[in-house]
């Protein structure tokens, strides 16, 4: 292929008429202003030469002394004194009196011209400088190896490439190429405009190429994102016998940093330490950016403690690293340490530190911050703004963050990501969506930050339909390949129960991460497939994919929906050793994961662990008091809750009702419901009324229940129903039962359930024409019954059980132990409950199929499959029948044994005798 610069030739002569046409402008202010006395001017004693001229001269009013003297003698109109005075007033920044002096030389020479070159592009006059080589060209003077390279580097800051191609045929023309100095800056030129292919043909082409060379080749490589040419470029360097530098060492970690190779990058701080570089400030900066942006935060710290004098960039780099791996406490703890210190941060400081406070929830660091940035006048910062809305979003304060946001007068797409993303963060979801639709009627185009934020309110709205607008939107802008495009899409489709969508995505995903699989983990463990969510976890293993500690949430998560409590604690045991447990996520999921099995006191330690508890670790270890009927201990942890400065949510309150509801505390139910507004500021929702609707109804208030159902502001569901059609069956009242059913024959024609609690109603009441009608409406309708079954894990292993259940291997041994257990009962007292079965057959059969039932059935299989003592922990997808509530006191007492049922509703813990319940259930 045929280099750039080689499409230049036929420009050479006349020159670029685009950078001919505008002349070059010089200075009309005299250099002069006033002849200076120079009575009082120490003089040099020895003959003042233009060598000896700058020891002289160390300000600018020593330098307009001297030029007067000059200029009184004549020196000054020698062409060395000239050059030397246009060097001077350019190095104290005087570029005015520099032209002007330019401007006297009758005939300007290479070096005059040279030096205003050097001087306007280092005085930022970039477009300037091409219009002095232009005016150079013009007077027939030839280039030298000084003027070329800053002519060039005037390029690369005009961002004008036909402009350098052209200087470039200049430079082969005059045979140029081949020294370094220009070699060397035509590489970094090259490199600026993402030439990288003809920047190495130029560094090959290099005869003798220094360490300047090669350092330029690496940033080169490095600024375009060509890190594994970086990295290999280097070990060629390395082979060939040339020492890296300071510059080097630094430009070469940074690409391992950009391709997030931690392996390679020990390799070379172990070689950069064999050569002395590891207290060299360039290599320590970026020492700490490649572990702290890599995740070992530790490393970074040790590298950065070594540092004799960090400087903004060390304390940036590490605190950045922080923040982006979930240190934000560290973060925080830094900048303080930081301004301690004395130095000062900078923007991208701040810009971190902000995402830290938005993270935590340090809104008051956060206000400290913005009221110092408007004092200074720093408030309208691109990236500072950016992240006040973040923090402000995050923190719960929207009218600060939509304030912010409205302050910024020209928004960028990074802006409406942020109050999106903030917006979607602190569940204002509705009106996150409501700015994401004001974006695109602005004209804003959207990109993978902007979907995933939209996704994120999707999910947690269950959004259906709007996951899927997302979905063709996605496709539409060449998005839905996009890795954190479909991850949201994985945890929408989840969220909203669609499973096999969000199985097909990723299946169909070419690149999947641990965000991949964490997300569909989850919406495996969300939808009760914990089973499903175990086999993907081992996939991932087999992958060599690196858990974090929101896969292992999930799969907490998912073992908490098996009851698998054996295999929760392994889970237990490899996050303790990989030190996710620090992480709140995991620690949350740790409490529910225990909870959930069945040993409410591991939950409870569990919780006591979590190093910084919020109002998840709150309302998980409530929830799990609540569900075990620790009714009056949820409410005292809810009191401390309180007391420890952190305010419930609608989850929270959800759980102290349900703590009431399971514990008969109807009293403290109806304060807590009654004022939840006024003292937490949360307004009832449909789960607040349901648990208060059950409440009233187990109490035997059904007349309070349906004023409360009246009342309501949006029209009562299905909880609300089936709590009423509970309460109807215990308390005897026919007309509200039919009701109910009716209400949830409408609502949920597909459930079984409502069926045989009106059959089991009318059983009660001892209506048996009833029973017979509500089963002919069961057939009529073509429901057919959901089958009972419980579960119990032995050894990894989940044994399953239905009623009358004869598959399991072990079925002789099972069936001997009920009736041994049968007997044992009988002589204790036990009579069996026949009068709940509702099979048109003798007694005696009836007892049979009561004995067995699922959960009896795995009661007896645990019973001989684990050792005397040891606690049997059981779930059932529906509610435990009297019968089996009744048997299980006897068998609680007869083995010595600690039986845990986990039903639909709650848990029964049976220890010698009685059941946790106190029998209200």
């Amino acid at each position: 292929m045929k280099p750039l610069w080689r499409h230049c030739f036929s420009a050479l002569k006349p020159f670029s008429p685009a950078l001919s046409s505008k002349p070059f402008q010089t200075s009309t202010v005299s250099i002069i202003p006033e002849t200076p006395s120079i009575a009082h001017l120490s003089l040099p004693t020895r003959p003042l030469t233009s060598s000896n001229l700058l020891s002289f001269i160390t300000s600018l009013q020593s330098l307009t002394q001297h030029h007067a003297y000059l200029l009184k003698s004549a020196l000054a109109h020698q062409p060395p004194f000239r050059n030397h005075l246009l060097l001077l007033y350019s190095n104290f920044h005087s570029l005015t009196f520099a032209r002007k002096l330019f401007d006297e030389i009758p005939t300007p020479d290479l070096v005059s011209f040279s030096t205003l070159i050097s001087a306007c592009v280092h005085h930022g006059l970039c477009r300037d400088a091409i219009q002095c080589f232009v005016k150079m060209r013009s007077f027939g003077i030839s280039s030298n190896e000084f003027t070329f390279p800053s002519v060039l580097k005037a390029c690369s800051a005009t961002s004008d490439l036909k402009a350098g191609l052209q200087i470039h045929a200049f430079i082969v023309v005059t045979g140029f190429e081949s020294d370094v100095f220009v070699a060397n800056t035509l590489l970094v030129v090259y490199s600026n405009f993402g030439c990288v292919v003809d920047a190495r043909k130029i560094f090959d082409g290099i005869p003798d190429s220094n360490e300047v060379s090669w350092n330029a080749m690496f940033s080169g490589y490095v600024k375009n994102d060509r890190f594994e040419d970086a990295i290999g470029l280097f070990r060629e360097m390395v082979l060939g016998g040339v020492r890296p530098n300071e510059y080097g060492f630094s430009s070469v970690l940074n690409a391992c940093t950009g391709s997030q190779d931690m392996c390679r990058g020990r390799v070379i701080h172990g070689y950069l330490i064999r050569l002395g570089y590891d207290s060299d400030p360039f290599t320590a900066n970026a020492l700490v950016d490649l572990y702290a942006k890599l995740g070992n935060v530790e490393a970074a710290s040790i590298i950065f403690r070594r540092m004799f004098q960090p400087d903004i960039i060390s304390w940036n780099a590490f605190i950045a690293g922080c923040v982006l791996h979930g240190h934000e406490s560290w973060a925080l703890e830094l900048f303080m340490e930081m301004r301690d210190s004395g130095m000062l941060p900078n923007m991208f400081t701040l810009s971190s530190i902000l995402k830290a406070c938005a993270a935590k929830g340090k809104s008051v660091l956060g206000r400290q911050i913005h009221s110092n940035l408007i004092k200074v006048g720093f408030e309208s910062d691109k990236y500072v703004a950016v992240g006040l809305v973040d923090m402000y979003a995050k923190c719960y304060y929207k009218e600060e963050a939509k304030k912010t946001f409205d302050s910024i007068p020209r928004k960028e797409l990074v802006m409406w990501n942020a109050i999106i993303s903030g917006y979607a963060h602190s569940g204002n979801d509705a009106e996150a969506l409501s700015f994401f639709i004001e974006m695109t009627k602005e004209g804003f185009s959207f990109n993978r930050t902007t979907l995933t934020a939209v996704l994120k309110s999707a999910a947690s709205l269950e959004d259906l339909s709007l996951s899927k607008q997302t979905h063709r939107l996605a496709v539409q802008t060449g998005l839905a390949s996009d890795t954190y495009v479909v991850n949201g899409l994985i945890d929408a489709y989840g969220k909203c129960d669609c499973i096999e969508d969000a199985r097909r995505l990723f299946e169909e995903c070419s690149y999947l991460d641990v965000v991949s699989f964490t997300s569909m983990l989850t919406a495996y463990s969300q939808s009760g497939q914990g089973e499903e969510a175990v086999k993907l976890f081992v996939e991932m293993l087999h992958r060599k994919l690196k858990p974090d500690s929101y896969v292992y949430s999930s799969l907490l998560n998912a073992c908490a929906s098996l009851s698998a409590y054996e295999q929760g604690k392994q889970i237990h045991v490899q996050a303790l050793k990989l030190g996710f447990l620090c992480d709140v996520f995991a620690g949350n999921a740790l409490v529910n994961m225990y909870a959930k099995c069945g040993s409410i006191d591991d939950a409870n330690l569990a919780f006591s662990e979590i190093p910084e508890r919020g109002v998840v670790s709150w309302s998980a270890m409530i929830g799990g008091l609540a569900q075990h009927g620790r009714g009056k201990e949820a409410l005292d942890l809810f009191h401390k809750m309180l007391d420890e400065g952190v305010p419930p949510n609608h989850i929270t309150l959800t759980s102290v009702l349900c703590a009431c509801n399971h514990a008969g505390l109807l009293n403290e139910a109806k304060h807590y419901f009654d004022s939840m507004e006024e003292m937490f500021g949360v307004k009832h929702t449909e789960e607040h009324y349901a648990c208060m609707i059950d409440l009233l109804g187990r109490a035997g208030k059904l007349d309070a229940a349906m004023e409360l159902v009246n009342s309501m502001p949006f029209e009562a569901n299905a909880a609300v129903w089936g709590a009423l059609l509970g309460a109807s069956r215990i308390h005897g009242n026919i007309e509200l039962g039919r009701r109910a059913a009716e209400m949830l024959f409408a609502l949920e024609p597909e459930k079984s359930g409502t069926h045989v609690l009106l059959a089991n109603m009318y059983a009660s009441a001892g209506m048996m024409k009833g029973v017979a009608e509500a089963r002919r409406l069961m057939k009529d309708s073509k429901v057919k019954k959901e089958p009972a079954m419980s579960w119990v894990e032995l050894k990894d292993k989940v044994h399953t059980f239905i009623v009358g259940d004869r598959s399991h291997e072990r079925t002789e041994e099972i069936y001997a132990k009920l009736k041994e257990l049968g007997d044992l009962m009988g002589k204790a007292g036990y009579v069996p409950m026949v009068e709940i079965d509702l099979h048109d057959v003798e007694r005696s059969e009836k007892e049979v199929l009561l004995s067995q039932h699922s959960e009896k059935l795995a009661v007896a299989f645990g019973l001989i499959s684990t050792p005397p003592g040891a606690p049997i922990r059981v779930k059932k997808n529906l509610r435990i029948c009297k019968d089996c509530h009744v048997a299980f006191k006897y068998i609680s007492r007869i083995t010595s044994r600690e039986i845990i049922i986990r039903d639909i509703n709650r848990f029964h813990r049976f220890t010698d005798g009685s059941c946790s319940c106190g029998d209200y259930w």
